[in-house]
C-alpha cells in the first residue's frame, strides 16, 4: 500500500521535491525506479541553466488538473559529483570578485548577487539584480576574455536574491525563501489586512524590501475561520440595543462588540448565529458583558 501511494498518476515512476543546493530553488523531479532513493540524498536534475546538483526533500504528489510532465532525475550523485561541487563554490568566490571589479570598472549599474558554475558544463552563471535594464555586453565579452569559457548573466528579483544569498529574519530563523518554502508564493497586503496585522511596512517586510513570506502561512485558516463570522463593521441588533462588532480574535475565539452607550461586549464565536432568510447576523446569547 505505502508503495502505491508514492506513485504518480501516470504510473511511471515517483515524484520528489528536489531543492537545488546553490538557488535553493525547489521543483517536482520524476524518478524511473533505477536506483534507490530517500529524504536527503544528493542527486543530479536538470534545469534551464543546466545539470545541477539537489537534494531530495521528500516525496510529492501530483496536483489535479496538473498536466505539465515533470523532468526525470538524471542519477544519484556519486563522490566524485560532491567533490566537483565543492571546487566550483572555491572557483565561484573567485569569478564572483572579478565580476564585481568589471562591473565597477564599466560603472554599469547593477548589484551582482553570485556566481555559479554548473555540474555539467563549462559555463559560468552570474546572478545579478537592476533597477533597469542594463547593457552588458562589454562585460560579457571582458569576462570570455578573462575566463576562456561560455558566460551567462541573468537578472533576478530581490526576492530570488534572498532566496540564492539566505540570511536571518526578523524572527531569528533562516529566511523562509531561503530554507522552508518551496516556491516564491505571491503575497498581498491583503493578507496582513485578514490577520489584523500592523500595516507599517517596516514591521511587515523582509530584509529583501518586499512582504514577509509568513504572512502567506496562515491566511487560509484566518480566511476560513471567518467565513462563519460577521465581518468587522458589521452592526448586530440585540435586546440592548445595536452592537458593532469592531475586533475578530481568531487566537481568544472571541469577537470584541461595541454598544452605543460607549460599553464593550466580548463574545465567543459560538454566540453569533447567521439567519439567511433576513440575511443578518443574530447573538444567541450574550455574557461577559464589560
Amino acid at each position: 500500500m505505502a508503495e502505491m501511494e508514492q506513485q504518480n498518476d501516470s504510473g511511471v515512476g515517483t515524484l520528489y521535491h528536489v531543492k537545488i543546493l546553490h538557488s535553493s530553488a525547489t521543483d517536482v523531479y520524476d524518478h524511473d525506479g533505477s536506483a534507490d532513493l530517500g529524504i536527503g540524498d544528493l542527486v543530479l536534475v536538470p534545469t534551464r541553466y543546466g545539470l545541477e546538483l539537489g537534494r531530495i526533500n521528500g516525496i510529492a504528489r501530483r496536483a489535479r488538473g496538473d498536466n505539465k510532465e515533470p523532468q526525470l532525475i538524471c542519477r544519484k550523485a556519486t563522490q566524485a559529483d560532491c567533490e566537483r561541487y565543492e571546487l566550483h563554490k572555491k572557483k565561484e568566490e573567485s569569478a564572483f570578485q572579478v565580476c564585481r571589479e568589471k562591473i565597477s570598472e564599466h560603472e554599469l549599474d547593477m548589484k551582482l548577487v553570485s556566481a555559479h558554475y554548473c555540474i555539467d558544463e563549462k559555463k559560468i552563471l552570474f546572478y545579478f539584480t537592476a533597477e533597469n535594464r542594463v547593457d552588458f555586453r562589454q562585460l560579457v565579452k571582458d569576462l570570455v576574455g578573462i575566463f576562456k569559457t561560455r558566460i551567462e548573466l541573468r537578472q533576478i528579483g530581490v526576492r530570488d536574491e534572498a532566496r540564492v544569498v539566505g540570511g536571518m529574519g526578523v524572527c531569528g530563523r533562516t529566511f523562509c525563501c531561503h530554507g522552508v518554502t518551496d516556491r516564491l508564493r505571491a503575497v498581498s497586503i491583503k493578507m496582513a489586512k485578514e490577520q489584523n496585522l500592523t500595516l507599517n511596512s517596516m514591521k511587515i517586510s523582509g530584509p529583501c524590501g518586499r512582504l514577509l513570506c509568513c504572512l502567506a502561512y496562515e491566511y487560509d485558516t484566518y480566511r476560513e475561520c471567518k467565513k462563519a463570522l460577521p465581518s468587522e463593521g458589521t452592526r448586530i441588533r440585540t435586546a440592548r440595543g445595536t452592537l458593532k462588532v469592531v475586533d475578530i480574535n481568531i487566537f481568544s475565539q472571541q469577537a470584541r462588540l461595541e454598544a452605543e452607550d460607549g460599553g464593550c461586549v466580548m463574545l465567543s464565536f459560538d454566540n453569533f448565529q447567521h439567519d439567511s432568510k433576513r440575511n443578518q447576523w443574530q447573538i444567541r446569547e450574550q455574557r461577559g458583558a464589560q
